[in-house]
């Protein structure tokens, strides 16, 4: 299966994640919440749908977690404040930069950022609102500069 038949099976199962009411059954902020997403959104696409992985990863120049230490951040993240905007902002930057997944890791998080937002801040974001490409950027420089991903994260 390549990448694009990948990308529209998962985009649909994302459809699915909440028409069919799961979504309200998904821990709210943690590791195992993003875990079911994943595996929720990747079962039968990827062999690793759901599971933490253990090689190292990186995307051009930029390292992410060191698989070594990923299950350590991973605690320290889940531990991280969810009480306003900007320490949610941060928490998902910090979950962008661990990365836990071999791949699939932006739609599942995404996803994971919206409950947060909706379950702590009763607001969502915009998607079809936001520019692809500029917010790719973004989260490229989210681990210098997260003030952009705020931006592009503006709920209403």
């Amino acid at each position: 299966m390549n990448t694009q038949e990948i990308d529209a099976l998962s985009k649909q199962k994302a459809y699915d994640l909440y028409d069919s009411g799961a979504i309200h059954r998904i821990e709210i902020g943690t590791t195992a919440g993003l875990q079911t997403i994943h595996r929720y959104l990747f079962d039968g696409l990827y062999d690793f749908a759901g599971q933490i992985r253990e090689l190292n990863i990186s995307k051009g120049n930029f390292r992410f977690a060191n698989a070594l230490y990923l299950k350590d951040a991973l605690r320290m993240i889940e531990q991280m404040p969810e009480n306003t905007f900007e320490a949610i902002t941060d928490k998902y930057v910090e979950m962008n930069v661990a990365h836990p997944f071999l791949e699939g890791n932006g739609r599942a998080t995404r996803i994971w950022l919206d409950l947060l937002f909706k379950k702590r801040l009763a607001k969502v974001v915009d998607w079809q609102q936001v520019d692809k490409t500029l917010y790719l950027q973004a989260m490229e420089r989210s681990p210098v500069n997260d003030l952009e991903i705020s931006f592009y994260c503006k709920t209403r």
